[in-house]
């Protein structure tokens, strides 16, 4: 039965890991995968997080199984971080299901929307992340894109983007990074979010926000503040939350998919039908990362202490793109024609570098640097110690 299957290639970003672990250089640096590392380029565990593990384990008094759509305590804290106190919570408009990770999220919610509303049009930002498409054609969907990254401007094609939402159908979902938008680290001003919701909702299209950053731009709250900004135009919204990089549980698969409906009643219907979508695919979610979070969210002492270690991630990401730029023109090497200030202009984790495949490829075979092909770099992956090798490498490789 097996004999004929065909090896499958390795994974655009994780195979990248992959090939790192099985090199033997001792000057190999990993730029690709999307994972914060702290200034000794190590993984932390959030002392938060530690915290409140000792507390769980401290009391903890079952295995058992956890409700099908997650523990109605940990739903009400992810509400409560994404819209505040935003009518739609009050109201009982919007109804949360524990996923693992985000991209269980996005899954989930792919396969909810086939199954209760057909075969629908995904429109993804050009570019996205590179599992997106993926979910979503496997669920069934057709997906197609819309313009978003200027590579002339190192900035957002806005115009382009918004005629391409004005021509969406009645019935479609548009996908929306909710801030630090991966891979380029380019997102949508104050002002620009208003439009966009207003171009899904004069074309009757159904938001879907993948919201895997938040607190890695400017704040936990600020970073939020796009949802309520579509919510002005929109009644209905999807919200895929991942607690992957802002909690630091990469390895515990903690995320949520929130529906926003325009009533309670109907946020009952749909949280049935999320249930069974969850019920066939996974049965019930992991408990021990939504633990963590429901642990930390609603103790004070350590939803500030949370809050404190997101901005130290935040301001050591944003001190090391200050830092790659001055090396990089230390060595007079402009990754755009207009310099390299787009670099501290982003947001988040990444940047979209301009680097080519001839240069990435380059970076890896000579100098056992590892990057995604399309030039996306994780920024949160630089240290002061790896930043020279890093940068003396590119300035070799772009001569």
């Amino acid at each position: 039965m097996f004999q004929n299957v065909q090896l499958a290639p390795p994974d655009p970003i994780l195979g990248i890991g992959d090939a790192f672990a099985k090199d033997a250089s001792p000057a190999k640096i990993n730029l690709s995968v999307g994972v914060y590392k702290d200034a000794a380029g190590k993984t932390p565990v959030l002392g938060c997080v530690k915290e409140a593990e000792k507390r769980i384990l401290a009391t903890e008094a079952s295995k058992g199984y956890m409700p099908i759509d997650g523990s109605p305590a940990y739903n009400s804290a992810v509400q409560t971080l994404l819209f505040g106190d935003h009518e739609v919570v009050a109201a009982k408009r919007c109804a949360t299901s524990h996923t693992p990770g985000g991209t269980g999220g996005l899954r989930v919610a792919a396969d909810y929307l086939k199954k209760n509303h057909g075969s629908l049009t995904l429109w993804i930002s050009d570019p996205t992340w590179v599992n997106h498409e993926s979910i979503f054609q496997s669920a069934g969907h057709t997906v197609k894109s819309y313009p978003y990254f200027d590579a002339a401007t190192n900035g957002l094609k806005f115009d382009a983007m918004l005629a391409a939402l004005n021509t969406i159908s009645a019935g479609d979902v548009v996908l929306l990074h909710g801030c630090c938008h991966n891979p380029t680290g380019v997102d949508p001003t104050p002002d620009q979010w208003k439009q966009i919701a207003k171009a899904i909702a004069d074309r009757g299209g159904l938001p879907l926000v993948d919201f895997a950053y938040q607190g890695f731009a400017v704040g936990i709250r600020e970073d939020a503040a796009c949802l309520a900004t579509l919510l002005e135009k929109n009644a209905e919204m999807i919200v895929v939350s991942s607690f992957s990089k802002n909690f630091g549980l990469y390895n515990e698969r903690t995320g949520a998919v929130t529906v926003v409906t325009a009533d309670s009643a109907t946020a009952e219907k749909v949280i049935s039908q999320i249930k069974i979508v969850i019920r066939s695919n996974y049965s019930n979610p992991p408990a021990h990362g939504g633990l963590i979070v429901t642990t930390i969210l609603t103790d004070p002492a350590l939803h500030a202490q949370w809050i404190d270690e997101v901005k130290q991630m935040r301001e050591r990401i944003h001190k090391m793109r200050t830092l790659f730029v001055q090396s990089l023109s230390d060595r007079n090497v402009n990754l755009a024609p207009a310099g390299n200030d787009f670099i501290t202009r982003q947001n988040g984790m990444f940047s979209f570098s301009n680097l080519n495949k001839t240069q990435v490829q380059a970076l890896k075979e000579k100098f056992s640097i590892y990057i995604v092909g399309s030039g996306r770099i994780n920024v949160a992956g630089m240290t002061e110690a790896n930043m020279t090798p890093l940068c003396d490498a590119i300035a070799t490789v772009t001569k």
